[in-house]
């Protein structure tokens, strides 16, 4: 059997309520009935010990806590699910992976929450929280969207300003 991998990021911080969400039940019987089975968790500065017992349909677990370059992780990945950081999301959009970014509601009222709705908005990725994310793994259909066309950083840089407000 091939392996459909999701690569999980929570960055450089820690975002525990992913890392449990994605271990429930419901989001791994999720995962593997859209045909994914190998699941990579970066962790980040968390002092979680993921179970990495292969469950629920996935057969392989693994978890690391940070790494100098996350691409190699993102290029193998089928879907990437990611916390809201801006370096993340634009990583994952540029390698033309299937996202779902997962809002960290501890950080309410910052650009992380701006940025990944509205690109939501321009469907480029999926949005969603951890109460949620079972149910936009069960009902997302990644080949409605759109693919985010780099045009070099200044046009990066310029849509962000205009999405935070800076504009």
């Amino acid at each position: 059997m091939s392996k459909r991998k999701v690569f999980v990021t929570v960055g450089t911080t820690s975002f525990d309520d992913l890392i449990v969400a994605i271990l429930s039940p419901e989001t791994l019987e999720a995962l593997a009935s859209k045909g994914y089975n190998y699941l990579s968790l970066q962790i980040g500065k968390s002092f979680l010990k993921p179970d990495c017992t292969p469950r629920h349909g996935i057969d392989h677990i693994e978890y690391f806590h940070l790494s100098s370059s996350i691409e190699n992780h993102m290029q193998a990945a089928d879907l990437v699910i990611s916390h809201a950081g801006a370096g993340s999301i634009l990583e994952a959009l540029e390698a033309r992976k299937g996202l779902i970014v997962v809002i960290n509601h501890f950080l309410m009222g910052n650009h992380q929450l701006e940025l990944a709705r509205r690109l939501y908005k321009d469907k480029h990725l999926y949005c969603c929280t951890c109460d949620t994310l079972s149910s936009t793994i069960q009902t997302m259909e990644l080949l409605t969207l759109k693919p985010f066309i780099f045009n070099g950083n200044k046009n990066i840089v310029s849509y962000l300003n205009r999405v935070i407000g800076f504009e």
